[in-house]
């Protein structure tokens, strides 16, 4: 005759072993942790110089409702956490209290590596421009709107989109996204084609623009935002072999500073034109920030 206590017993260890079984792959997969890079120029509906003012109330919210609609959708596309770097003009232009309250802020400088090296799943930016020498592309510019003219990677023209996806690359992490200008995202295909955009306005010039409605620009970032967190792991990461020379040429008003060449790696070329050599590209540009 059964016991149906013995049977019990029985049925619950079963369970409990089963349970157990389930949760071993989730216990080994990595967490899903996305780094926001954000920037001004490249947000719906900013198209003059004197709104990419950091304090400008406009942009500040502009920028905060494009933020928090790329960090819905990543939720939603299945990362496990999103981390934003406030990345515009002294990352004074976020702030904690409208931030999406499941993601996490980082303010300030940060250095060279940029928290790279946390091991972050992937790479996403928000309200990118273009690098400077584009046509039809809003503000568009290399790092430094006043101070830079040229920058080249290897003798390619780069800007911050190129640098920064091949300084992920470096350590084996992908870019998944970008929403900016239409130059801008072409930039981004045109070395990670698989990377999901979201184009939410057309350059006409430099200060012109045909843009999208803020709401609108929000929808297509949420939507773009989460079909790009379910391709996390199919996108390959953007890399540059080394050695790496880069080139920064300064504009006239600010000439390089007398022994500007006396650190290693480091070469002269004109009044206002540097090269810096490196191993790879974390070396080059470690350098570089060290000016």
């Amino acid at each position: 005759m059964c016991n149906p206590m013995r049977h019990s017993v029985k049925s619950n260890a079963i369970s409990l072993v089963l349970l157990m079984l389930s949760a071993l792959p989730c216990a080994g997969q990595p967490r899903k942790s996305v780094f926001v890079i954000t920037d001004g120029e490249g947000v719906a509906g900013i198209c003059r110089q004197e709104q990419t003012d950091p304090t400008d109330p406009e942009l500040r919210q502009l920028l905060t409702g494009e933020v928090n609609a790329a960090v819905d959708g990543f939720l939603a596309g299945g990362a496990d956490e999103v981390v934003v770097w406030d990345g515009h003009d002294g990352s004074r232009t976020l702030s904690a209290t409208t931030i999406h309250p499941r993601a996490k802020l980082v303010i300030g400088y940060i250095g060279p590596l940029m928290t790279l090296d946390r091991g972050y799943a992937a790479v996403a930016f928000v309200g990118q421009h273009s690098k400077a020498g584009t046509g039809a592309a809003i503000m568009a510019h290399s790092y430094d709107s006043l101070g830079i003219q040229n920058m080249l990677l290897n003798g390619k023209p780069v800007g911050e989109i190129e640098v920064r996806a091949a300084m992920a690359g470096h350590f084996g992490i992908p870019v998944i996204f970008l929403s900016g200008d239409r130059a801008a995202v072409t930039e981004m295909h045109d070395i990670v084609p698989d990377a999901v955009t979201a184009e939410v306005k057309e350059g006409l010039a430099r200060y012109a623009c045909i843009t999208l409605s803020a709401a609108a620009a929000r929808d297509l970032i949420r939507e773009r935002a989460a079909e790009a967190a379910r391709k996390i792991g199919s996108i390959r990461p953007y890399r540059i072999d080394g050695p790496v020379t880069l080139q920064i040429e300064y504009t006239t008003r600010t000439s390089l500073p007398v022994g500007a060449g006396a650190l290693p790696g480091r070469e002269v070329v004109d009044d206002r034109t540097i090269r810096i050599q490196g191993k790879d590209l974390v070396e080059a540009w470690t350098r570089y920030e060290e000016r």
